[in-house]
């Protein structure tokens, strides 16, 4: 596999927020996120929070006016995807938080991935899926992955996953 910047894993992503406190209250309260201390050099105002292998930063926007307006819910717009044990108990939470989703499903040779599209207070697509039912397959390799799994090269998964993908 070619790793021409010796990348090791996403980091973080940043997004800019007309309300910190509203974003951050989303991320805590909705997504799970743990705010962590950001450096006292960066003099902006802004927060940094961390789960499940990443951090998101959270940047207070100079212009809160001028962010674009939220649009309808598109699972083919721009977004972030996170991996859940049981979207039935998501889409649950989601309809007591009164937080407006819409559901997608994926097939793949008899293989489904269920799917919930969200917004956060700015307009960001979230998405909560079980995306590891699909195995990522390189097209110019042999190597097969789940797509959060660390432990990917399996043998016996890969002979699995290649019984079910038609050459």
């Amino acid at each position: 596999m070619s790793n021409p910047l010796q990348l090791k894993s996403l980091n973080h992503i940043s997004l800019v927020c007309a309300s910190l406190e509203k974003s951050v209250e989303f991320y805590v309260n909705v997504l799970g996120f743990s705010p962590v201390k950001r450096p006292t050099s960066l003099d902006f105002n802004g927060a940094w929070l961390f789960n499940y292998g990443i951090g998101i930063h959270l940047l207070q926007s100079e212009e809160p006016r001028g962010m674009p307006k939220t649009t309808p819910i598109n699972p083919k717009d721009n977004h972030i995807s996170f991996q859940c044990e049981s979207t039935a108990a998501v889409e649950k939470r989601l309809q007591q938080m009164e937080i407006e989703y819409v559901k997608s499903r994926v097939e793949e040779s008899g293989i489904y991935v269920d799917q919930l599209f969200f917004h956060d207070p700015d307009g960001m697509m979230i998405e909560i899926c079980n995306c590891d039912n699909i195995p990522m397959v390189p097209l110019s390799e042999d190597k097969l992955w789940s797509c959060s799994r660390f432990n990917c090269n399996i043998p016996n998964r890969q002979r699995q996953i290649q019984q079910m993908i038609p050459m």
